[in-house]
C-alpha cells in the first residue's frame, strides 16, 4: 500500500490522481475535510469519472505530529510520498514552520524506519539548494551564513532528517524542484501570481529562477520511487526563467497587457519595510520580506542534468505550454464563479 502525506495541496492531490489510475491501493492523510473536495475539483480537470478514481482512496484524518494516528495510518504501508508541507515566508511563522516541516518530517522518518517502510520520496524544493552565480546542482554548498528565509531553512533542515533515515536504513530519494505550477489553488503560492497578473500586475522583476509543471513532477516522482534510485536528490526544474518573462508567458495566455516595469532595490526596500509596518500595525500575514525581496531580485539557474541523465528519454512539459493550460483553467473557473 502507498501512503500519500499532503494529499489535499497541490502536488499530493495531482499524485493522488495519477496514482489513482493504477491497481495499487491508495492511503492518503488529510487535516481538515472541507479540503478534500478540492481534491475532487482536481480530478475534473482530468476525468468525467471522479468518484471512481475518488473512492480508490482511503483518507485518514492525522496531523504530521499527531504520532497515535500516524502509527495506524502506516499500518500496512510499503511506499511514502511525503508531500505534506507548511509555506510560508513569514517570519512570524518560524515556529509553525519548524513544527510541521521538521518534525512532521522527522515523525514521518521515524515511523518509515519502524515499520520498514520499502523507499520513501520527499518532496523538498530548490530553495535549500546552496548558491552558485553560473549554475546550481546537487553540490552546491548550502551556506547556512547566507540570509535565508525561513521557509527555506525549515525546509534544509527537514532534507536533513530525511538523510538520518536513510542512515537507518530507509531507502529514500529527496526531489527538489522549482516553482510548481498547476491548476486548482489559485489563493495561495504560485496559483496566487496567476490570479495577480489577471487582475493586473505593474510591477515586475529581472531575477531568475527554476518552473516546472505538477505534471512533470508527479511523473519524476513516481519514476524515483519505482526505479532503482535510492539515497539522492534531485533537481527537477523544467526551465529558468526571469520573472518578467514569466509573468509574460501569463499576461499572453490571458492576452492581456504584461507588465513592464522593473522594480529597483530601493522599491524592493521600501516595500518590505512597509510591509512590515503594515503587519505591525495591523496582525496582517506578511507578504514581502526582506528575504523574499532578494530572491525575487537574484538571478539563479538550476541545472537537472543529474536527474537527465539517469532517464535520457524524459522530457520536460515546456513552462509557455504549462502556463497555457494553467490559465484556461482559471479562465473557466473565473467565469462561472
Amino acid at each position: 500500500m502507498i501512503l500519500v502525506t499532503g494529499g489535499t495541496g497541490l502536488v499530493g492531490s495531482h499524485l493522488l490522481f495519477e496514482l489513482s489510475k493504477s491497481q495499487q491501493n491508495i492511503r492518503a492523510i488529510y487535516r481538515t475535510k472541507k479540503n478534500i473536495e478540492q481534491v475532487k475539483t482536481i480530478f475534473s480537470y482530468y476525468t468525467d469519472s471522479v468518484e471512481s478514481h475518488f473512492d480508490k482512496i482511503e483518507w485518514v484524518e492525522a496531523d504530521l505530529n499527531d504520532i497515535p494516528k500516524l502509527t495506524d495510518a502506516f499500518e500496512g504501508i510499503k511506499q511514502v510520498y511525503h508531500c505534506a508541507a507548511l509555506i510560508s515566508f513569514d517570519p512570524n511563522d518560524y515556529y509553525n514552520l519548524r513544527e510541521t516541516n521538521i518534525s512532521g518530517t522527522a515523525n514521518i522518518v521515524n515511523l518509515s524506519v519502524i515499520n520498514a517502510i520499502e523507499k520513501l520520496c520527499y518532496v523538498s524544493s530548490v530553495a535549500t539548494m546552496g548558491y552558485d552565480p553560473v549554475e546550481i546542482t546537487e553540490e552546491t554548498t548550502w551556506n547556512s551564513e547566507d540570509i535565508q528565509s525561513v521557509y527555506a531553512i525549515t525546509k534544509y533542515e527537514a532534507e536533513m532528517e530525511v538523510w538520518r533515515g536513510i542512515q537507518e536504513g530507509v531507502p529514500s530519494v529527496i526531489v527538489n524542484p522549482g516553482v510548481i505550477l498547476g491548476p486548482g489553488f489559485f489563493e495561495s503560492g504560485s496559483g496566487e501570481l496567476f490570479k495577480r497578473v489577471h487582475n493586473g500586475l505593474r510591477f515586475s522583476t529581472n531575477g531568475v529562477t527554476g518552473y516546472i509543471g505538477v505534471g512533470d513532477v508527479i511523473e519524476s516522482m513516481i519514476l524515483v520511487m519505482n526505479g532503482d534510485y535510492k539515497n539522492e536528490r534531485y533537481i527537477i526544474v523544467a526551465e529558468n526563467l526571469s520573472v518578467l518573462d514569466f509573468t509574460g508567458l501569463i499576461s499572453n495566455a490571458f492576452n492581456i497587457t504584461p507588465p513592464k516595469k522593473i522594480a529597483s532595490q530601493w522599491m524592493f526596500a521600501f516595500a518590505w519595510r512597509l510591509d512590515w509596518l503594515k503587519n505591525k500595525l495591523t496582525g496582517k500575514k506578511r507578504r514581502l520580506t526582506k528575504n523574499l525581496s532578494k530572491t525575487l531580485s537574484t538571478k539563479s539557474f538550476y541545472s537537472s542534468a543529474k536527474f537527465l541523465e539517469t532517464k535520457t528519454d524524459f522530457k520536460f512539459t515546456p513552462i509557455s505550454k504549462v502556463v497555457s493550460e494553467v490559465c484556461q483553467v482559471f479562465s473557466k473557473e473565473a467565469s462561472t464563479s
